[in-house]
């Protein structure tokens, strides 16, 4: 039979368990501003009966209850929706870091306007057409020195501002590597304080809201994948490699890369795997690059290396042809001093060797030739037909081989051929220059491991490279690889250009000694080795020409084409971002809004939990006050 006093031990398990369902709906009442914090309900259960099922059970009408007891606390969560914020998370932290660096970008080429680079090199092109109408006046050679030197100073000024946010974006980078390793440290020691709290059978609510906190802000920085299948060891994946088992968290680690930008790049550190030392000291790292995919680290990764990089590489591109072009035509001409021969703009160059031998590997010994330009020997018509057949093959990195082979046929104009040749995606473009002569010049490279405005490779299997243009010895094959690759070109050295150093819009300036000396300045050719009549504007004139010509500013035809094309592609860029980051938000919004209606703390319903929680406590209370009494007045008469 039931114990005299099992009707105290009844009302005290209900005290005590609406006891716990009043305290429960306090704390979530008290967190329901708190981030990240999950409502918790209590789950309550009738206490096994005091008989079972059993041969030797004592003869009573059925199982005699013993009250209520707490089965347990639990989140309130769902676990489907937070794996998929979780996957959408990255692409919001992706176009969010993107957002803020292209938005900066596009505010840097103040289009239009009379503080671009276009603007002013339109007026440093007009103050060259001004002198070929006047060229033995002084004024106009002060008018193309003053507008010159403001064209320089906006092109470094535009290069500044690429470098700048190139920086800031590398700062951020490595901030941000230190934020991935703390979340990474902070998951992996929740992750064992949990299962130490499970172990004793309890459930780390709490605890687990702050990991799903973390979870919530890493997912937005890196993509990742959450395995939560075994309880005693939570993990979280990023590009098909574990970042966080149980209770360890692998580290990320910036290491230098050799680039001529002291930029690092994103490594996997702490492994058992082969490992090298950082130079300086510092942890050892594995050779396995971070595989970036979206998050904020991934899109700050791909704006330093992809578009402001790329961005640099246009501007040096455009800067190098720009000085390139009017040098070549400068130095050919005579100012009214009656002096040729010299540059308009200072050329740096990556070797002081006239054939561009260059010792790539630093061992002492010249092992490659670094030209930027080669000549042919023999004036073209341009819409002539070659009459020729063969396959040109030049260097491009995103090619099998990283090189592509361009054909032409007898049939073909000059022109045509150097169209095919530009729209190949090599890595050289062509012209046919003032004088007609075929023009190869190399390109920014494609890939970080190549230089810029290197030729790599040129090879004809037929002749027209060599016999037709003059511009290769017959059956030879021009590669960067072997030094004294330039005595292939037939021309030699008056014909080719050696490689620039890098990046030429930092140090792109005006001869000093035209800016000591106006009348050096350039207006006319000579003839037969005589300096040109001082009324003579040619050259002046073959300046201004730049501006309209077919250069091939990299796979622009012409200077206007260049600018137009800057102008739309990163306005596009920031229209882009700026569509897909509120794309992003919106989707992020509503997916946050449905796991704050299930696991966000509503006033209402834990108020009225509340009063049903308190009413169960009295109810409680007072079956113990009756049970007490009739104790007593049994007591007190059978006492």
């Amino acid at each position: 039979m039931g114990s005299t006093f099992s009707g105290l031990e009844i009302g005290k398990r209900g005290v005590m368990a609406h006891e716990t369902a009043l305290g429960t709906t306090g704390h979530n009442l008290a967190n329901a501003s708190t981030e990240g914090y999950s409502r918790q309900r209590v789950e309550l259960k009738a206490m096994d009966p005091i008989y079972n099922p059993a041969l030797n059970r004592a003869e009573t009408p059925g199982q005699i209850g013993q009250g209520v007891v707490v089965d347990r606390i639990e989140r309130v969560r769902d676990q489907l929706l937070d794996r998929r914020i979780i996957a959408e998370a990255s692409g919001e932290g992706y176009w969010t870091a993107r957002d803020q660096y292209v938005r900066q970008l596009d505010q840097m080429y103040f289009e239009p306007g009379e503080s671009s680079i276009r603007s002013k090199m339109d007026r440093f092109w007009d103050a060259w057409q001004e002198l070929a109408v006047n060229p033995a006046d002084s004024a106009p050679r002060e008018a193309v020195a003053l507008r010159g030197q403001t064209l320089v100073d906006a092109i470094h000024a535009r290069f500044n501002s690429l470098k700048n946010l190139s920086d800031n974006v590398n700062r951020d980078i490595t901030l941000t590597v230190e934020r991935v390793n703390d979340l990474s440290g902070q998951i992996a020691g929740l992750n064992t304080e949990i299962q130490k709290v499970r172990a004793q059978g309890d459930n780390p609510n709490d605890l687990l809201d702050r990991r799903d906190l973390l979870v919530d802000e890493l997912s937005s920085i890196i993509d990742i994948r959450v395995d939560g299948r075994d309880p005693d060891e939570f993990m979280v994946h990023t590009g098909g490699n574990v970042l966080i088992q149980g209770g360890i968290g692998r580290q990320f680690v910036v290491a230098a890369s050799g680039r001529d930008d002291g930029y690092g790049r994103v490594m996997w550190a702490h492994d058992p795997l082969k490992t090298r030392e950082i130079p300086g000291g510092g942890e050892p790292y594995q050779e396995v690059e971070f595989t970036r995919t979206k998050g904020s680290l991934a899109a700050l990764i791909e704006l330093r290396d992809e578009t402001i990089a790329s961005e640099m590489q246009s501007l040096d591109n455009m800067t190098m042809n720009f000085a390139d072009l009017v040098n070549e035509i400068h130095r050919s001409a005579y100012g009214t001093n009656g002096k040729t021969g010299i540059d308009f703009f200072t050329e740096h160059h990556l070797t002081t060797n006239v054939l561009g031998n260059y010792d790539r590997d630093s061992d002492g010994v010249e092992d490659s030739t670094y030209l930027f330009r080669m000549n042919g020997t023999n004036p073209l018509e341009e819409n002539a037909q070659i009459g020729l057949e063969g396959t040109v093959t030049l260097a491009a990195a995103s090619s099998p081989g990283g090189l592509v082979t361009v054909p032409y046929y007898a049939t073909d104009t000059v022109a045509e051929f150097i169209t095919r040749i530009n729209n190949s995606g090599a890595e050289v473009v062509a012209r046919l220059n003032r004088e007609g002569r075929l023009e190869l010049k190399a390109t920014p490279a494609e890939n970080d491991e190549n230089p810029d405005f290197v030729i790599r490779h040129v090879e004809d299997s037929g002749y027209f490279l060599t016999d037709y243009a003059g511009l290769l010895e017959r059956g030879a094959v021009y590669d960067w690889d072997e030094p004294n690759a330039a005595n292939l070109v037939r021309g030699g050295a008056e014909f080719l250009s050696t490689a620039p150093a890098t990046h030429p819009a930092g140090w792109l300036e005006i001869n000093p000694d035209l800016l000591k000396d106006r009348s050096s300045i350039a207006s006319g050719f000579g003839a037969n080795g005589r300096p040109a009549n001082p009324g003579n504007g040619d050259a002046a004139l073959a300046i201004a020409a730049i501006r309209n010509n077919p250069v091939m500013v990299g796979a622009d035809k012409t200077f206007d084409d260049h600018f137009a094309d800057a102008v739309a592609r990163v306005g596009e860029m920031n229209r882009q971002s700026g569509v897909a980051l509120s794309t992003e938000n919106l989707i992020m919004k509503q997916l946050r809004d449905m796991r704050d209606s299930i696991s966000g703390v509503n006033m209402d319903e834990e108020l009225a939990a509340m009063i049903k929680y308190q009413h169960g406590y009295a109810a409680a209370a007072r079956f113990v006050t009756t049970i007490n009494s009739m104790l007593e007045t049994l007591i007190a008469r059978f006492g």
